[in-house]
């Protein structure tokens, strides 16, 4: 597998980064906290997800301040390309995968879970697995060392594929308990069942069936006879309530017709007043017709019609002109009511204008009478700022005045300061110069004094006439005294250019007052210069304000002029409205009379048609009760019939019969009650022999199969057993052979980098267990290492178990690329130049792709490509370059 470009957006200490990795070695470069190990773990976040972040959070991906980040990831793996890509978006205070999907070859896998899914199946490795092999992380290198022999076995085993063979021995051994526990319940099982097999054919169940049966028959012909006696009874019951049931209907029709015959006498009597009283009716009616004639001819006289009794045609005629002339006075009275309306609604509107003018008039004169205030104030201002402008120019005069007896003009004082500044500095540095000989002399002179006293040379032996220091000493007196009088003429210099640097440093101080009484002019102006504008402004707007309000005014008085003009027309009419009302009323009263005179036509035609109608029913009523009589004497003819049919001896005859069967049916029907429940009783005891019989027949059957069961679970305890022990010795079996290859390869990687050094080999036992064998034999263990050796050696041991799994059981194998994340931090630079040799052995035994990130210089020489890290101090943001790798031997010298 090679990694061939990593795309990041807004992740952790990334803004934005983009990188492509090569073959071959690539170191990644930078101080400490620039973001190196950062690119690493976005590699690492891309293919597993969420699993790559240990104990931290997906928040803690996106970086702080944003709320969306991004992680592409371009690999190749056994000669195909596959691409991944992740997206992340903070939703409140939770941050959630918005996108996974990797792109494969074949296929497009969606979602967190079924993408890690298939990294893993596709690289033969989880998470975890991956940084015990190929990733080893920033403060892990020892991980494996400081792992204990259990926990150490555990991982090579999971990197190695054993873990799995460990898996089927313990699902081997819990399908094993799993039988065991099903087969013992299946023996209690067969225990319980050939029990009750046996309890049951001790019952004796064919014998008791048998007899059961026979009662059974006993019982059903009992029964037969006496339904026999109750079906005849019940005969007899029959026949004699049929009589009585004849009887009583033929006295039930007796008594309804009588009930008839009264109801027909008493409705005959009841429509005769019927008829007498539509009689009376009648009259009441012609009379009220009258009434209404002599209504209708005094509503005539009322009218202005030319006849007495006119016809309907010509009421209605009349009503229509009357009508008419109505709707013809509605429209005038409207026409008249909307001149009123807007008269009115004029009149309002002009003078309620009139009265807005006159406030805007006193608005506008109060708005000019504030702006006068304004005006006054703001001259008053002007006054003050032009008084302040003339002390501004007499203090910039006065200022620029001290320049007159000063050594440099207006405007030099700063470069002169810093002249002076330069020359005291070189005054300083030479009297140090010379303070400095002034104690070398003294420290002369005092040696030279000690050798005289001592009267010969320390160093040589010989009399102290003949020394050197002693020939010297007056010409290092006369020197000395030179010198100081050098060293206080240079400070006498010095202390009078402090007074010159003094006077610059007031003459610049001088030169900054003046540039900001300058300023503060220049301010004063500007804003002196806007006051006397917005002055203007004001007072054009004042004059403005006042002639609006003369206008205002004017225009008030033209309104109301014109609001009383419309006042006389409003009045005129609505004097038109009163007379139009009168008018109105007065045809108002004959309409109302001429459409009553048609109504009581109307009326007088209903009283006509009601007067013909009650005459038909007096008619009719008449007619029934003709029927009604001729009914009444048909009903007296039948009631006579029935009365002559009644015989009381034959109904005495057959209600003697009907109690006598009525007895015999109640006595009959208790024993036959009794016979049923023993017919009952007895088949309810066959059903449940019967049951019994069947039940027996099922356990004999679920014996036979819990048998054949038993039988079957037993061979498969066997088989799982067999199973369990196959995997434990296949597992062992394996862990040999990988233990003396992981052995062969960690001594061939350890003897790469401790060449002639005082270790001889490393012994690698079957559970993983290491030691350590010096040149004189002695066995250490891993722990007794120093920091450095026991980091190489762990290097050592993932090197060695990445290029097991690379070789594979079965051929070379697909590997991810070898990641070493600050594997110098517990090395010194020796153990640093052994590690660039581990590194360059690695690459010559073929892996294609290894990626070192560290700050060490000494690692950037093994690299066939350098990436640099830096850090923005600014924004905090890491950044990626390319760098070409120095021209230097990837191989640390021999």
């Amino acid at each position: 597998m090679r990694v061939d470009r990593v795309r990041l957006l807004n992740f952790k200490c990334y803004g934005e980064a983009d990188l492509s990795l090569e073959r071959g070695v690539t170191v990644v470069h930078g101080v400490n906290g620039s973001g190196k190990s950062t690119l690493l773990e976005a590699v690492f976040f891309a293919l597993y997800g969420s699993k790559a972040l240990d104990d931290r959070t997906l928040d803690d991906v996106i970086t702080t301040g944003e709320e969306e980040a991004e992680v592409e990831l371009w690999f190749t793996h056994d000669g195909r390309e596959y691409h991944v890509e992740r997206r992340l978006k903070l939703r409140g205070d939770r941050a959630t995968t918005t996108k996974c999907v990797l792109e494969t070859p074949t296929a497009t896998i969606e979602g967190a879970r079924d993408v890690r899914r298939e990294v893993t199946d596709l690289l033969r490795m989880d998470a975890e697995a991956f940084v015990n092999c190929a990733y080893v992380r920033q403060g892990e290198v020892n991980k494996l060392i400081h792992a204990s022999p259990s926990d150490r076995q555990d991982m090579i085993d999971d990197l190695l594929q054993l873990g799995a063979l460990e898996d089927y021995r313990e699902r081997a051994s819990e399908a094993r308990l799993g039988v065991k526990t099903v087969l013992d319940g299946q023996r209690e099982v067969l225990e319980d069942v050939r029990n009750q097999v046996e309890q049951k054919e001790d019952k004796e169940l064919h014998e008791r069936l048998n007899g059961l049966e026979s009662r059974q028959a006993e019982v059903a012909e009992e029964i037969d006879h006496y339904e026999t006696q109750r079906d005849q009874a019940q005969e007899t019951l029959d026949a004699a309530a049929d009589v009585l049931d004849r009887h009583e209907e033929t006295r039930e029709e007796i008594e309804s017709l009588e009930d008839e015959i009264e109801d027909l006498r008493s409705k005959i009597s009841e429509t005769e007043r019927e008829r007498e009283d539509a009689g009376d009716e009648i009259r009441d009616v012609r009379e009220r017709r009258e009434e209404l004639a002599d209504e209708r001819a005094d509503l005539l006289a009322e009218t202005d019609l030319e006849t007495t009794d006119p016809d309907a045609e010509a009421v209605r005629n009349r009503i229509e002109e009357l009508e008419a002339r109505d709707e013809a006075l509605r429209d005038d009275l409207e026409d008249v009511r909307v001149t009123i309306t807007e008269g009115t609604n004029e009149i309002e509107r002009l003078r309620e204008e009139a009265a807005d003018l006159e406030d805007q008039a006193d608005q506008a004169r109060e708005e000019a009478a504030d702006l006068d205030d304004q005006i006054a104030a703001d001259e008053e201002t002007i006054e003050e700022r032009e008084s302040k402008l003339d002390d501004l120019d007499e203090q910039i005069e006065d200022a620029r005045a001290t320049f007159d007896d000063a050594p440099v003009a207006f405007g030099q004082a700063k470069s002169h300061l810093a002249d002076l500044e330069t020359e005291r500095e070189a005054l300083t540095d030479e009297i140090s110069d010379v303070t400095a000989d002034i104690r070398a002399d003294e420290n002369a002179i005092e040696e030279g004094e000690r050798l005289l006293e001592e009267g010969k040379c320390p160093e040589c032996g010989q009399p102290v006439e003949d020394s050197p220091h002693v020939d010297v000493l007056d010409d290092k007196r006369e020197e000395l005294a030179a010198l100081e009088e050098r060293r206080d003429d240079l400070e006498a210099e010095r202390d009078a250019l402090d007074e010159r640097i003094e006077r610059a440093e007031e003459l610049r101080e001088t030169e900054r007052r003046v540039d900001r009484l300058e300023e503060n002019r220049d301010n004063i102006e500007q804003l002196l210069a806007e006051k006397r504008e917005r002055l203007a402004d004001r007072r054009e707007q004042r004059d403005r304000l006042r002639e609006d309000a003369d206008e205002y005014e004017a225009e008030a008085a033209e309104k109301r002029t014109a609001a009383d003009d419309r006042e006389g027309a409003v009045t005129e009419a609505r004097a038109e409205l009163g007379e139009i009302n009168t008018e109105r009323g007065e045809l108002k009263e004959t309409l109302e009379a001429l459409r009553r005179v048609a109504e009581i036509a109307d009326e007088r035609a209903d009283l006509e048609s009601e007067i013909e109608t009650l005459r038909e029913r007096r008619r009719d009523w008449e007619t029934m009760n003709d029927e009604r009589r001729e009914q009444l004497s048909a009903k007296r003819d039948r009631k006579r019939e029935l009365e002559s049919e009644f015989d009381e001896e034959r109904i005495a005859t057959a209600r003697e019969d009907k109690r006598n069967a009525e007895q015999y049916l109640d006595q009959v029907g208790e024993k036959l009650a009794e016979l049923e429940e023993r017919r009952t009783e007895i088949q309810n005891a066959i059903g449940a022999v019967e049951n019994e019989l069947e039940e027996l027949e099922r356990l004999r059957e679920r014996l036979e199969t819990v048998e054949a069961r038993c039988d079957q679970l037993g061979s498969l305890y066997d088989e799982a057993e067999t199973l369990q022990t196959t995997y434990g010795d296949l597992r062992t079996e394996l862990r040999q052979r990988n233990v003396e290859t992981l052995e062969r390869l960690l001594n061939e990687t350890f003897d790469l980098v401790y060449q002639n050094d005082s270790y001889a080999a490393i012994d690698l036992d079957g559970d993983y267990r290491l030691t350590v064998y010096q040149k004189d034999g002695e066995a250490l263990e891993p722990e007794q290492l120093s920091g450095g050796e026991r980091a190489l050696f762990n290097l050592s041991l993932r090197c060695a178990i990445y290029r097991l799994l690379a070789e594979g059981v079965e051929g070379t194998a697909p590997m991810p690329p070898l990641i070493l994340d600050e594997p110098t931090v517990f090395l010194d630079s020796g153990h640093v130049t052994q590690l660039v040799s581990l590194v360059e052995s690695m690459r010559e035994l073929g892996v294609e792709q290894i990626v070192v990130v560290s700050h060490d210089e000494e690692l950037v020489g093994a690299a066939d490509s350098l990436v640099r890290v830096e850090k923005d101090a600014t924004s905090n943001r890491s950044r990626l370059e390319r760098g070409e790798p120095p021209e230097m031997e990837l191989l640390a010298s021999d």
